[in-house]
């Protein structure tokens, strides 16, 4: 067993006083988020006919189903950070993987609802503290971490103010799969001191559990669940329950990923109908979505290949797809960013709403401060979704989206889209009329353009670097805009 972390403090600290007063009415929430999984993959679209995911057609028919819904950023830590604190990852130098951890000045969600009286839980994959990656972090904390230019040891206790239980969060099953470092176990009861735990049954089944375990030990009291489900990221597995779901013919990995998502699936039904037999449902606000897009393989040259076994190399294709959207996990174009997003609270959210305009995962933080009862604040970079799908706001949530990573930078206004794909060149769309970004627009619209790239630059100018991207970017990044926009950027 691992060694024990002793956080006792930091949970007696954050649970001091108990339940706020006023909280009886307060609704709970609850954060469901996939890693990996790529906007076709939900059923309700009808992109793909194979892949069943009718417990998440349900919610979203009981709900609110975005159709233009984006993540901050194509890959999972940053698309992480912004999701938890409301913000701009690029606020706080987050961009991409390798510049994190989490910062600890930076306040999440979970910090924000314990003011509020709120039980606050966590369960699934983190990913918010230091990892070998995290060069710039070891060289300004811990330098005595890093051997020839490489962090080359993180023992725990350098890492334990980074983790759930210190960001927020009381009670938390924290791990991408087992062990699994938590303060409760399946059955719901207290593990204290916190303990690493065995679980070796099919993951995201045990996750299902353990968000069950939370909910059933807090329906007394307002509580908000961050479950973060770590599939269908690789490595792909599945039990052969929800392997049989999906028989006959096609590749490997694609079955798998099937599998994966149908279980994820079964768990989010499971949630629903454990908050309906509390008597929970019309008092929940369930988000469901996706920390980016999925990764395909086209920098190898492989795009979805039937040949790579489920079990193979943990790189390339997960077995998603981002139909009928151009682009994967790692790019600015609309398979990298656009994904599943769904929001439902039966009673107060109309039921079978389809919304349109652009929302983010930066609105999740502020629709959460706002239906706890927080005042509004200027620090959040999203908005509450709640007034503009009761009908109260008539306008679009959003003017401007924007997003920065690696040598990419892009903005969506409205129907336009504007890209700057590091060295490789501008893209500019109109995603009404060309959603699969298959026209580049550049030469019949170049005031359009510019106006795009002067309010990006004027974004990017308040971020941590400041400025857009320079450079020529990476490798991958270089293949991906060769295979999937070769023509238009010619």
């Amino acid at each position: 067993m691992r060694k024990e972390i002793s956080l006792g403090a930091l949970i007696a600290a954050g649970c001091a006083g108990g339940v706020a007063a006023g909280t009886a009415d307060k609704p709970n929430i609850v954060v469901i988020l996939t890693d990996d999984w790529g906007r076709g993959d939900l059923s309700l679209f009808g992109t793909l006919d194979d892949v069943k995911t009718p417990c998440l057609d349900r919610l979203a028919k009981d709900g609110a189903l975005f159709t233009d819904g984006y993540i901050t950023s194509p890959q999972c830590a940053p698309s992480r950070a912004g999701l938890l604190t409301g913000r701009y990852q690029q606020r706080f130098g987050f961009d991409c993987i390798g510049l994190g951890p989490l910062p600890l000045e930076e306040k999440t969600i979970a910090d924000r609802l314990q003011k509020a009286g709120y039980i606050t839980g966590m369960v699934g994959k983190w990913h918010m503290e230091p990892t070998a990656p995290d060069l710039k972090w070891a060289v300004e904390k811990h330098p005595e971490l890093i051997k020839n230019n490489k962090i080359v040891s993180l023992p725990f206790e350098k890492m334990e103010s980074y983790f759930p239980g210190a960001r927020g969060f009381k009670e938390f099953y924290c791990a991408n799969k087992s062990p699994y470092y938590a303060n409760f176990d399946r059955s719901g009861q207290d593990v204290i001191p916190p303990q690493w735990q065995t679980a070796e049954e099919f993951r995201v089944d045990v996750q299902t559990a353990a968000a069950l375990a939370f909910i059933g030990r807090n329906t007394q009291k307002p509580f908000f669940l961050y479950l973060a489900y770590f599939a269908p990221h690789v490595p792909l597995e599945a039990t052969q329950k929800y392997l049989d779901r999906f028989p006959g013919p096609m590749p490997d990995r694609r079955r798998y990923a099937l599998a994966m998502m149908s279980a994820v699936d079964d768990g989010v039904g499971r949630i629903v109908d454990s908050l309906a037999k509390s008597g929970l449902k019309e008092k929940t606000l369930i988000v469901f979505t996706s920390d980016n897009g999925a990764p395909i393989g086209a920098h190898k040259g492989a795009v979805m290949e039937d040949s790579l076994p489920a079990t193979g190399p943990q790189e390339g294709w997960d077995g998603s797809r981002n139909d009928p959207f151009r682009g994967e996990k790692g790019m600015l174009s609309e398979g990298g960013i656009r994904i599943p997003f769904i929001m439902a609270w039966p009673g107060t959210i109309p039921a079978g709403k389809q919304f349109s305009d652009p929302v983010s995962s930066l609105d999740i933080a502020a629709t959460a401060n706002a239906i706890a009862g927080l005042p509004e604040d200027s620090m959040l970079d999203g908005v509450n979704l709640v007034p503009y799908l009761t009908g109260e706001k008539n306008a679009a949530p959003h003017e401007d989206l924007y997003w920065k990573f690696w040598s990419q930078a892009a903005i969506r206004s409205g129907d336009w889209k504007f890209i700057q794909a590091g060295s490789r060149g501008q893209l500019l769309f109109n995603l009404k009329e060309d959603q699969e970004e298959k026209n580049n627009l550049i030469e019949a619209y170049p005031e359009k353009a510019k106006e795009l790239r002067q309010k990006l630059s004027e974004w990017a100018d308040q971020m941590t670097p400041a400025g857009l991207p320079s450079g020529g970017g990476n490798e991958p990044e270089a293949k991906w805009y060769q295979y999937y926009f070769k023509k238009a950027l010619q």
